[in-house]
């Protein structure tokens, strides 16, 4: 068996001793979690009355207190694509539990939003919240105590992290997350890429980006481009959490349907009333959240969970911030090359080898953990088959030897690049996240004078005025947390792109995120501490050189902020609901340390 890398051994070890105390905390409480709630037995007859009102033939079994009932929470909706096909789910998870001998309940539903309607507008403000939103959600339709089991239905950006923390916190109960997939492949990413600059340039109209963006969203699946939502999928995998290669399996089809209906009959074995209790709080410790981290860096996945992944760990008491995952870094290198990264979506991704190849390369490397408990009887090399449906049953066969596609997948031993990608950049300025993965080595290190801006609309305008036809970095600053809730600033990701191609050098500084679409222009991003908490970039100037370095790691200005005043802090937003969630801004902790108001007033 391949021993494991020493760097991966040494953070990881890092993180075990960082988490000492808080880990052994969380463990305590779902050990008295477990001698709480063993069973339903516990409830009154009234409770238990109330809880099995409504089901119908299943009201006998679960009232008999002796069989497995699973509650489902689900993100179903059918606004967004990705969770449009869970309608059907706890219909058809019922008839699968029955199969042996198990029940299920909705146990409740959690808020699912989508970023990409909400892009660029007020309600994106919301997006980051809502992940603490779905996991109080998830924390109260799990308090009824009814269940002794999770089987968690999400897919998209806060969604699973959203219900990863909720769940965490019933840790005594396993869990099982159970995907739907990705839609079919639409027009080619570059296309789609194109009339989005040639829009931004005022050279196409609002009808061809339209029927452009139509035709890559198009159907019921998840987006198919390796965003927050495909690295979800990943983390899952890579997490233990999956049915082995469930994350890319398209929905609507026999192969999907088997999946759920293997995924429902292993969460019933695994409860304390079946064969193999896995409680979850024993599957993710702190060598999944490693394995989570090395998935991410080895597929050029989503810098959202430079925020997610810390918020995530913290529910299991568990740890981490950007030097792990700079040093992990170091030494994992870029596999996979997946738009926006590539020219394929997930799709070709999936066909290529998808999950299995890369978590083959990865523990045949010794670059992520073999040895982590699962949801598949197997443990982590189960993660490395692909399901197939051989005579109308579900089994499974190991990776492809050789890659499908050798410019999506490549072996580690030759990578696209010898690192993950994702830089810890620190200085002046702070502390923030830089996705080289992306960008074109020769713009690695940008120095220019910097234009201000305190939102995205500022550098709309001055975009279309000509005032950034130079070498310039963009500073986007009060994007942070307790700002205004830390949006996404994909509105920038065009202009910038084109003032980059007219051949300037051009960067980008913002307390803000640029998530998993992040592009081909130079980033710095979560810079932290935000402007909003006095941090340094509340008193740049335009005109201040500054510094953007992932070849040495840095972030600086030449200039001498020390005798300025801080720029004024914006004031809070209302409408769209934003004032609601002042409180959630309030407390909000800093982006390495997940941006959770939450758990940052919980203690955890």
């Amino acid at each position: 068996m391949t021993n494991l890398h020493p760097v991966v051994a040494r953070v990881t070890d890092r993180i075990i001793e960082r988490s000492k105390d808080s880990r052994a905390r969380y463990l305590d409480m779902i050990a008295r979690e477990t001698d709480r709630h063993s069973d339903r037995s516990f409830l009154s007859c009234s409770n238990l009355a109330h809880g099995f009102a409504a089901s119908g033939e299943d009201k006998a079994t679960i009232a008999g207190n002796k069989a497995v009932n699973l509650g489902i929470v689900t993100a179903y909706n059918d606004m967004l694509s990705a969770h449009q096909p869970y309608g059907r789910y706890p219909e058809q998870m019922k008839l699968f539990a029955r199969e042996v001998g198990a029940t299920a309940q909705v146990a409740g539903g959690v808020p699912a939003m989508c970023d990409g309607v909400t892009q660029g507008f007020d309600g994106m403000e919301l997006s980051l919240f809502s992940r603490d939103v779905i996991a109080l959600s998830t924390g109260v339709a799990l308090s009824h105590a009814m269940f002794d089991g999770m089987a968690l239905l999400g897919i998209c950006d806060k969604i699973v992290p959203g219900l990863v923390i909720g769940a965490l916190r019933f840790g005594h109960l396993p869990a099982i997350f159970v995907p739907s997939g990705p839609m079919p492949t639409g027009i080619s990413n570059k296309e789609k890429q194109k009339v989005r600059q040639l829009y931004a340039e005022g050279k196409v109209g609002r009808e061809e980006l339209l029927a452009s963006e139509s035709a890559s969203y198009h159907s019921p699946g998840t987006c198919t481009f390796y965003g927050t939502a495909n690295s979800n999928q990943m983390m899952m995998e890579m997490m233990g959490l999956h049915m082995p290669n469930a994350a890319f399996v398209p929905p609507n089809t026999p192969l999907r349907t088997a999946l759920t209906r293997s995924a429902t009959h292993r969460l019933a074995a695994m409860t304390r009333k079946g064969e193999d209790y896995r409680p979850m709080a024993k599957v993710v410790d702190e060598k999944a959240i490693v394995n989570a981290i090395a998935g991410l860096l080895a597929t050029g996945g989503s810098t959202n969970h430079a925020i997610h992944l810390p918020a995530m760990a913290r529910a299991g008491g568990i740890l981490i911030d950007w030097q792990d995952f700079d040093e992990l870094s170091g030494v994992v290198p870029l596999i996979t090359r997946a738009y926006p990264n590539g020219s394929g979506d997930v799709n070709h991704f999936h066909a290529a080898g998808g999950m299995a190849w890369v978590i083959r390369e990865l523990l045949d490397s010794g670059l992520a953990h073999r040895d982590i408990l699962t949801v598949a009887e197997g443990g982590m090399s189960a993660y490395a088959d692909e399901p197939v449906m051989v005579d109308g049953e579900l089994g499974w066969t190991p990776a492809p030897a050789v890659s499908g596609d050798d410019t999506m997948l490549r072996p580690v031993s030759n990578p696209f690049l010898p690192d993950g990608g994702m830089r810890l950049v620190d200085g002046n300025l702070g502390r923030g996240t830089f996705k080289t993965s992306a960008v074109d080595a020769e713009r690695w290190t940008i120095e220019a004078p910097c234009r201000v801006f305190d939102d995205q609309e500022g550098v709309a305008k001055a975009f279309k005025a000509g005032e950034l036809d130079k070498d310039v970095i963009v500073v986007v600053r009060f994007q942070g947390p307790r700002a205004n809730g830390m949006p996404e600033l994909h509105k920038l990701t065009p202009p910038l792109g084109v003032l980059q191609d007219r051949g300037h050098k051009v960067a980008l500084v913002t307390d803000g995120r640029m998530s998993g679409a992040s592009g081909k222009v130079p980033a710095a991003i979560h810079v932290t501490p935000e402007a909003f908490a006095g941090g340094p970039l509340a008193y740049l100037r335009d005109g201040d050189i500054v510094r953007l370095s992932a070849e040495d790691g840095t972030i600086s200005t030449t200039a001498d902020l020390s005798g300025r005043e801080p720029a004024p802090t914006p004031p809070p937003a209302m409408g769209t609901g934003r004032e609601l969630f002042a409180m959630f801004r309030i407390n909000a902790s800093s982006a390495e340390h997940g941006g959770s108001s939450m758990l940052e007033v919980a203690g955890l």
